[in-house]
């Protein structure tokens, strides 16, 4: 069949901007148009070296950065003998990229992807570990391809008021400057398909994203020809109104399937990354009834090609709807399968035949799936416990979900100094070696002191961004001088730096860190002090956590907290990045068992960072007592006990143990423990906790053979 994937658009977008810059400058082009530029050394500084405000300006975004600085920056940047070298070997680097498999297509669905802050069409974890699997399919050279829709204003940003109450904007995306090309047919138009929504007809169009020569297909209804309520479909991720939402699951799952086969691929796996995409297999379904199979023969071999991954056993992750609604959005998909209603409504229940229970997405993929799994060990077993009437007849643990741990691309997440220093000792090509326990083992090999530099450099770089930062978001909220310029004097690059920054939610418990005010003010003073960075976001529609976060901004007047404490507004991928390169301890505080997995704390360990957590999600697996910390977690009679126990036991463990083992230093100067702990995290967590360990786990016991 021939392919209409947008590969010939994305080489003619490329020579549309080749023509636009000097001629010396043209090889950035090829690298604009490709995501790998971002995790090859080097890569970003080639284009910050040409205009480091614009760069800035344009976030980090190099189609935008081509077409929008001056021409004559362009021109004296192609008259700069080093950054036309620059060029040259990033291009290099790109074209010595192997290239992916194509021949057996792992079709990748997910509701978000945070490939690079460029592309804002991301939340959090669950976009981040999407990206991290694009990314390492490419260096892999496996054949992948992620389906996901490009919400022209993505997820919202945020501003922080004076009180601390989130308040929330959205900024609307310009596809024209994405390092994205719109797929055209044979005739050379967008190609498009009509997604059947709500009784409508929704054309959509197609974006194509290239990941280190992997494709990311992105379903935009943007067109004229849609009523603007439809258009509204792929205007944000998670909208607030559940119907839209649901509509938005039928055009990730249905409409990915359709664009897939318009675009001439077949993929032998359909990966659904969660249960927003679990459509796709009754799409699917549909094409083999059209193919002559009957219902039952054509969701059975929808079902051999389906892999399904439940991330969470918070039920905001695992949403259902009423019969009514699901009726409403898929409108005659039933008759099309050629079956009723009921028939399509009994798949998302847990029990079939209760015409009362809400459809659920999670029961619909794990009920049109061959393999099923959670994120990490113990959330596999929670998922058994929470999905086991689905399965009546088996025990617990027989239940048919197993785990596969996620993991993290080491080049995207490595910061380039600790990176450099584990390429001088653990040999050419370690990184494409990384799941491999024996790789880490020359850990041992690197002298304290080298890698006492490196994690002093990286706090110093992340004490300098979060002043910057800080600064900037007082002014904004308009503080007060005083708050202000403490902010312009904050943080001390000698002192111990902790991190808590994600996904902002009651379950995460950010509250512990001031649970107790008067230990938590203890630890900014004196000479062995803590410095403290927070960021996240809470859900639009989540008031609970927009009160957590609100009661952190109370002991702001206190005494060193406008100086060793910042909350840096607006989390992103590239704030993300700085925290868990620079931070020392990387704080996780989970109620269990509801983290299903977790990956900050996997970024922060590779750059040489401590964890201290609940033993939850990857932590469970990953503590061993030499690596980092654990909460010790005992069962309570209610929460507020177990807040309690758990606050107390996090501060004891910063006090007893954090605080001394940081600054017990030899007569020059090293902290010896402390280092032998950072070498032990790298050594243990580095090749379990990798990308590819991860999706070596996937091919050996998921995907069909």
């Amino acid at each position: 069949m021939e392919r209409f994937d947008g590969s010939a658009d994305l080489q003619a977008a490329i020579a549309t901007l080749a023509d636009h810059v000097p001629e010396p400058l043209r090889p950035l082009a090829r690298a604009a148009f490709d995501y790998a530029w971002s995790w090859i050394p080097g890569g970003r500084d080639v284009f910050t070296s040409i205009d480091p405000l614009r760069w800035e300006m344009s976030h980090e975004n190099p189609v935008r950065f081509l077409h929008e600085t001056a021409h004559d920056h362009l021109e004296r940047a192609a008259s700069d003998g080093e950054i036309v070298e620059g060029a040259r070997a990033l291009a290099d680097a790109l074209d010595a990229r192997p290239t992916p498999d194509d021949d057996a297509t792992t079709a990748f669905f997910c509701t978000e992807f945070a490939l690079h802050r460029s592309l804002p069409i991301y939340s959090g974890g669950l976009g981040v570990l999407a990206g991290d699997i694009l990314k390492e399919a490419a260096d892999r050279r496996l054949g992948y391809a992620g389906v996901g829709i490009l919400y022209r204003q993505g997820y919202f940003h945020q501003r922080i008021d004076p009180s601390g109450w989130q308040h929330e904007y959205w900024e609307t995306l310009d596809p024209e400057l994405l390092p994205a090309v719109l797929v055209t047919g044979p005739d050379g138009t967008p190609l498009t398909i009509t997604v059947p929504i709500r009784g409508r007809e929704v054309v959509t169009q197609i974006w194509r994203v290239n990941v280190g020569g992997v494709p990311l297909f992105l379903l935009d209804a943007q067109r004229f020809e849609n009523e603007p309520i439809d258009r509204w479909i792929t205007a944000r991720l998670y909208v607030g109104d559940r119907r839209f939402r649901l509509q938005q699951y039928a055009m990730l799952g249905i409409g990915g399937m359709m664009a897939m086969r318009a675009m001439g691929r077949e993929p032998d796996v359909v990966h659904l990354n969660e249960g927003h995409a679990a459509l796709a297999p009754l799409e699917l379904t549909r094409s083999f009834i059209d193919g002559g199979a009957s219902w039952d023969e054509a969701l059975r071999r929808a079902r051999e090609r389906t892999v399904f991954t439940t991330h969470t056993p918070i039920a905001a992750g695992n949403e259902s709807y009423t019969a009514a609604e699901v009726v409403d959005v898929l409108g005659d998909l039933p008759a099309r399968l050629g079956v009723d209603a009921k028939d399509v409504l009994a798949l998302g229940r847990v029990h079939p035949e209760d015409a009362e229970e809400p459809f659920g997405m999670t029961p619909l993929g794990l009920r049109v799936s061959a393999a099923a799994n959670g994120v990490s060990k113990l959330h596999g077993s929670v998922a058994r416990g929470m999905w086991k009437h689905l399965y009546p007849d088996r025990s617990e643990a027989d239940v048919p979900i197993s785990h596969v741990t996620n993991g993290v691309h080491l080049p995207t997440w490595m910061a380039p100094p600790m990176r450099a220093l584990l390429g001088r000792t653990l040999g050419p090509g370690w990184e494409s070696r990384a799941a491999d326990p024996a790789t880490w083992e020359a850990i041992e090999e690197v002298s304290d002191e080298e890698l006492w530099h490196v994690r002093c450099e990286l706090r110093s770089s992340l004490v300098a961004y979060a002043r910057e930062r800080a600064t900037a978001d007082r002014l904004a909220r308009g503080e007060p001088m005083e708050y202000v310029e403490s902010a312009m004097r904050a943080f001390d690059p000698d002192i111990l730096t902790l991190g808590f920054a994600r996904r902002a939610t009651a379950y995460k418990r950010l509250y512990l860190l001031t649970y107790d005010p008067v230990r938590a003010l203890a630890l900014l003073e004196g000479p062995r002090s803590v410095q403290l960075l927070l960021a996240g976001k809470p859900h639009p529609q989540d008031e609970e956590a927009k009160r957590i976060l609100q009661r952190l901004f109370e002991l702001k007047w206190a005494p060193h907290v406008s100086e060793r404490v910042a909350f840096l507004e607006d989390y992103d991928l590239r704030m993300g990045a700085h925290l868990v390169s620079g931070c020392d301890v990387w704080i996780n505080t989970p109620r269990p068992p509801l983290e299903a997995c977790g990956t900050s704390g996997m970024k922060a360990a590779l750059n040489g960072g401590l964890h201290l957590s609940v033993l939850d999600g990857w932590w469970a697996e990953g503590f061993d007592g030499s690596n980092g910390w654990a909460i010790p977690t005992h069962a309570a009679h209610d929460d507020a006990a177990q807040d309690l126990q758990d606050a107390a036991s996090l501060y004891d463990l910063i006090e007893r143990e954090v605080l001394p083992l940081f600054y017990d230093r030899d007569e020059r100067g090293i902290p010896r423990g402390w280092v032998a702990k950072m070498k032990a995290s790298l050594r243990t967590n580095g090749p379990r906790f990798s990308a590819g360990r991860m999706l070596e786990d996937y091919a050996r016991t998921m995907y069909p053979r």
